[in-house]
């Protein structure tokens, strides 16, 4: 799984930066590396240098083997809580998403008594 960190003029990004959100990214999206090729992370600041309110913004677009590509976004007060959140909302979409393939059609139901 590649990641790609991008980060807009108003934030500073670097190499401590990109390890803090490709750590994040990896504790929460490891169990689906078989599916994900690559995941791109834009972070930005919505109203520059100015403080105060939910300002910072990431962006995480993950690209799927054989599958449309799945987006989420996030905003809060610091960039921490910016791509934490939207690693967290990746999660439940992935969990969603990819979670169907593990279900088969024709399974056990309540209707039927199977289960």
């Amino acid at each position: 799984m590649q990641i790609q960190v991008n980060t807009d003029e108003n934030v500073e990004g670097g190499k401590a930066l990109s390890a803090r959100v490709s750590a994040e990214i990896h504790a929460r999206l490891d169990r689906y590396s078989q599916h994900i090729t690559r995941i791109e992370v834009h972070l930005s600041d919505e109203d520059g240098s100015k403080s105060g309110g939910s300002d910072k913004r990431c962006l995480i677009e993950a690209r799927l083997e054989g599958r449309q590509p799945e987006a989420v976004s996030e905003c809060a007060a610091t960039l921490e809580g910016a791509y934490s959140g939207a690693a967290k909302k990746l999660h439940r979409a992935l969990e969603t998403t990819l979670g169907r393939l593990n279900e088969v059609k024709g399974g056990a139901t309540i209707r039927t008594g199977d289960l």
